[in-house]
């Protein structure tokens, strides 16, 4: 089955699917889908369904007779029936599905599976009740796909004791656009303002086309104008779309609550203790909503470089990010319509600070995991991470913000690289010696090999000329820009 085209990236995602779909072993199969809204997921099964002939249905928020009654309509309209199925309860309405593929394997999709296993507890026993081989599996070769946005509870459904531990042949989660294929969906060839939208709507693919209706920055010097008309314009949905994030996870009970937490990490709060103390809280009592955050893919914690036992909270989502840190302590003045070209100018400064800063960061460490080749590290890193190191001459502490590691012959950890990040600063030889005496500092570690450690400097604002010297000259030290970022070079 071919990729259609509408469809954008997402190649090794529709393998997937295609391989699922067309396993040619007898017995049905079940498959699992899922990932945060708005990535796509149902266009992708949708296009899956209708080029191999299958059947798909979507729930809605219902009780059980309603939902039920829905599918039966559905799976009566698939097959051409003079009038709806009705089944009068789901053991039924499984065994009737079951006998779509007599004659050979067919996807059946039931996406926003979690709304319809809320109002029906036994639903994910009676499919695998279905899926035993000495049930109807051997007969058919249905290939079920079960697919929803609640992260929690579609990553419960195979977990532990539940009834379909064990029993799927795919679990696929839809994730967002990394930054360069973000570049390209948006169609943004300048990498400086590739990285501006990105730290706003991240990899989101909904946000290009119905949030702002395909209207994308029409070069760098477009962006101010694009964040005015389609960002901080109350008339467009994306306006309040950070606000609905949390609203549409069932599991946040209390959003306010989760709000202030997402505030703390957006103003630089990146520890439980300094969140704690934002919310005016005890630690202990931020380890629910901070699980509840992570279960829901909307907050990351990251381990500490050279620390294991420490790591920060990073927000997975950076729309949520440019809202708690930009928009949020100006809500009343943005929503007034036609206000948002003369808050804009004051809110920018935040903006490059909160926003931009950090999420250049995590940009430069995702190059270096994942993009940076033999010539800029010597060697292939096993983990990428920041970290602070402690000076106990000067009685500081220095923050690194990438640190590459990777491990020797003898599986000990071996330093491969550190690096700097500054997004609007020239970087210039200043910072090369800083990074040259934290190399000095973790020189004198136990544990950690430092002795082929390079030093990386990244800057979305360029560099000295004398530090491109210096780099010219020693393979050690490596200069990166938006453009090497972005593959352009």
């Amino acid at each position: 089955m071919e990729k259609p085209e509408e469809i954008f990236d997402r190649e090794s995602e529709w393998a997937e699917l295609v391989r699922f779909a067309r396993l040619p072993q007898r017995g049905a199969t079940l498959g699992v889908v899922s990932g945060r809204r708005r990535q796509g997921k149902t266009f992708l099964l949708d296009a899956l369904v209708r080029a191999a002939g299958g059947f798909m249905f979507t729930a809605t928020e219902s009780s059980e007779a309603d939902a039920l009654r829905q599918y039966g309509e559905a799976l009566g309209d698939h097959l051409g029936e003079a009038t709806p199925l009705r089944f009068v309860n789901w053991d039924e309405a499984i065994t009737r599905t079951m006998t779509l593929a007599r004659q050979g394997p067919l996807p059946v999709v039931i996406d926003e599976f979690p709304f319809l296993a809320r109002a029906s507890p036994a639903l994910p026993s009676i499919i695998q009740r279905a899926l035993d081989p000495a049930g109807q599996r051997s007969n058919t070769q249905v290939r079920l796909l079960l697919c929803g946005s609640a992260l929690s509870f579609m990553g419960g459904l195979l977990s532990g004791t539940a009834p379909l531990r064990g029993r799927a042949g795919l679990e696929l989660v839809v994730r967002t656009l990394d930054y360069r294929a973000a570049a390209r969906f948006w169609d943004i060839g300048d990498p400086r303002t590739a990285l501006l939208v990105n730290a706003i709507v991240g990899g989101t693919p909904a946000y290009r086309h119905e949030f702002t209706q395909d209207d994308t920055p029409d070069g760098p010097d477009d962006f101010d104008d694009w964040v005015v008309r389609a960002v901080l314009n109350p008339a467009r949905p994306l306006f309040r779309e950070a606000r609905y994030l949390l609203a549409e996870e069932p599991d946040i009970r209390d959003p306010a609550l989760y709000h202030s937490v997402l505030a703390a990490i957006a103003d630089g709060r990146t520890r439980r203790g300094e969140i704690a103390n934002f919310l005016g809280r005890q630690p202990s009592d931020l380890a629910h909503p901070l699980g509840v955050l992570e279960d829901v893919g909307l907050v990351v914690r990251e381990e500490d470089a050279f620390k294991s036992n420490r790591g920060v909270y990073r927000t997975a989502e950076p729309l949520l990010n440019f809202y708690h840190a930009v928009m949020r302590p100006a809500w009343g003045d943005l929503e007034r319509s036609g206000r948002a070209r003369q808050v804009w100018p004051r809110l920018q400064r935040t903006f490059l600070s909160k926003v931009v800063g950090p999420h250049f960061e995590t940009i430069c460490r995702n190059w270096t995991r994942w993009e940076a080749d033999l010539a800029v590290l010597g060697g292939y890193p096993s983990r990428v991470a920041a970290g602070v190191v402690n000076d106990p001459a000067a009685r500081t502490r220095h923050e690194v913000d990438v640190a590459a590691f990777n491990r020797d012959e003898q599986d000990r950890e071996e330093l491969l690289a550190i690096g700097e990040a500054k997004w609007n600063e020239t970087v210039g030889t200043a910072h090369l010696q800083r990074l040259v005496h934290i190399r000095t500092l973790l020189d004198s570690r136990d544990g950690v090999r430092t002795d082929r450690c390079r030093l990386l400097l990244f800057s979305g604002n360029g560099f000295t000329e004398d530090l491109r010297a210096m780099a010219a000259a020693d393979p050690g030290i490596q200069l990166i820009d938006p453009r090497r970022l972005y593959a352009l070079d």
